[in-house]
């Protein structure tokens, strides 16, 4: 699907060629592009304003491919902004002026990107914003535009490895973002817990990779096991929860990285049932478990020299006769007592078990990444993630989310909180106050990690995109903290 070659762009045989404009003064200026042709350098600074060309970031714009062999010009905004690949934010503009292009340009066979890519770090950033932008969600149409099907990054560094090893990660990557970008997409009558672990399951296989395996608890074993959370968040459905490790277990393992994925695959709010406005983005509740899933399968494909373990707590939210209700007081894995105040505070319920199975295997860092709060969405919005934890882990995961080019947004998790999560009858309450209420979230969490080395993501808003598509970014699942997860374990490398 990409390739990297050292042509001359204007005598590439492709349906569009795209090269980056910047504003200058009141027209624009191509970036790195001293092989176009006169006629559209001309048209570039003398019609700019009158073809709706300025520059600005996230623009595309498409020309005759006058003198080219392509059929169009395609233009991409980059802005004001550096394009240093060298610098996370260089590196950014690069993959969002890449993405926006191969996003906009769907349904073409094959696009070229002659955007500045003069080392391997620039080549990175580009085909990582192609491929990221080179995504459609087809399943439910009878008749979908396709992606662009073949993409070609312009660079001199095409015969150098170390830029065609940021190729084939950047593949990688792609492919994982786009299979949790899937998952999450999918109806929830196709995607329940069962399903669920079905799916990972065919992506191990289909990853090809070595190492990897896949166990799967079933309602019986997770009641046998102690996990009440699991166990009482998925009471309420026809079908039950499901608990999946996956796990890819390298020779000689520099680290053991443990990853939890909060999978509600539909989350109603159960008795504490949620306004009917909006309630069909709730199938996107799985996104967390979906990119845990991804990027164990990520870091396999790659091998990594680091053992990374994923756990999917998978269950349905639901409302019914069997359904937990607000004062049931359940026992988490290891014994733990939570009494129920909300049942529509179910994420962290699932996370629990989970984290405290992964942390019975003593790995030396645990994360776990969850649409949790809508309170994350009234802190931060929908493009930025926030991250708490222990201090160690939550600076390498904000490092990990800058230079991938995520957004995470480290929070604490105040002392005083805590107070607010006390039950009377219990050892702790599902939720607090209501202020505060993504951080009292990660207070709660912490209580099943103990000292262990330990980060919360909450992604509640950026998962999932109720708006239009921008950048590579489509409308619907976004795949956000594949990226980041990736990084963070190959920090561990």
């Amino acid at each position: 699907m990409i390739a990297l070659t050292a042509k001359n762009p204007a005598q590439l045989s492709v349906d569009a060629v795209v090269v980056a404009v910047r504003p200058r003064g009141t027209s624009v200026a191509a970036v790195g592009a001293d092989w176009l042709p006169k006629e559209i350098v001309q048209t570039l600074a003398r019609d700019a304003a009158r073809l709706g060309i300025t520059g600005a970031v996230d623009e595309v714009r498409r020309l005759p491919g006058t003198g080219l062999k392509a059929a169009a010009l395609v233009v991409t905004g980059v802005g004001d902004k550096p394009l240093d690949a060298g610098s996370p934010a260089g590196a950014e503009t690069l993959r969002r002026a890449a993405g926006a292009a191969t996003r906009e340009l769907a349904g073409l066979a094959s696009v070229a990107l002659a955007l500045p890519a003069p080392d391997a770090a620039s080549v990175a950033a580009v085909a990582e914003g192609a491929l990221l932008g080179a995504y459609t969600y087809s399943r439910y149409h009878a008749l979908a535009e396709a992606a662009v099907a073949q993409i070609e990054v312009v660079t001199d560094r095409a015969r150098d490895r170390a830029a065609q090893e940021a190729v084939a990660r950047a593949e990688v990557l792609a492919a994982s973002v786009h299979g949790t970008r899937d998952l999450v997409n999918a109806a929830p009558n196709d995607l329940y817990p069962a399903a669920f672990a079905d799916e990972a399951r065919a992506a191990v296989k289909q990853s090809g990779a070595k190492g990897l395996k896949v166990t799967v608890l079933d309602e019986k074993a997770l009641a046998s096991g102690g996990y009440g959370g699991l166990v009482g968040v998925g009471q309420g459905s026809a079908r039950p929860p499901r608990l999946v490790k996956v796990a890819y277990s390298p020779s000689k393992p520099r680290a053991h990285v443990a990853l939890v994925g909060k999978g509600i695959t539909f989350d109603s709010g159960g008795i504490s049932i949620k306004p009917a406005a909006g309630m069909e983005a709730m199938k996107s509740d799985m996104a967390g478990a979906a990119a845990v899933l991804h990027t164990v399968v990520a870091a396999a494909r790659l091998g990594l020299p680091v053992a990374v373990t994923g756990w999917l707590c998978l269950a349905e939210n639901m409302p019914s006769g069997t359904a937990q209700r607000p004062s049931d007081v359940l026992t988490i894995r290891g014994g733990k007592t939570v009494e129920v105040l909300n049942t529509d505070a179910e994420g962290r319920l699932v996370l629990a078990d989970g984290l405290v199975a992964a942390l019975e295997e003593e790995p030396d860092v645990v994360v776990d990444i969850a649409t949790l709060t809508g309170a994350q969405v009234v802190a931060l919005g929908y493009r930025v993630s926030a991250v708490m934890g222990t201090d160690e882990v939550r600076e390498r995961v904000v490092a990990s989310a800058t230079s991938s080019g995520e957004q995470f947004w480290p929070m604490p998790l105040p002392e005083e909180l805590r107070p607010t999560l006390k039950s009377k009858v219990a050892d702790i309450a599902n939720i607090g106050e209501r202020f505060g209420g993504m951080l009292a979230a990660g207070v709660f969490l912490r209580e099943f990690v103990g000292d262990a080395p330990w980060a919360h993501l909450d992604i509640a808003g950026p998962a999932f995109n109720e708006k239009a598509p921008h950048d590579y970014t489509p409308a619907g699942g976004t795949g956000v903290g594949v990226r980041t997860l990736l990084s963070l374990v190959e920090s561990y490398a």
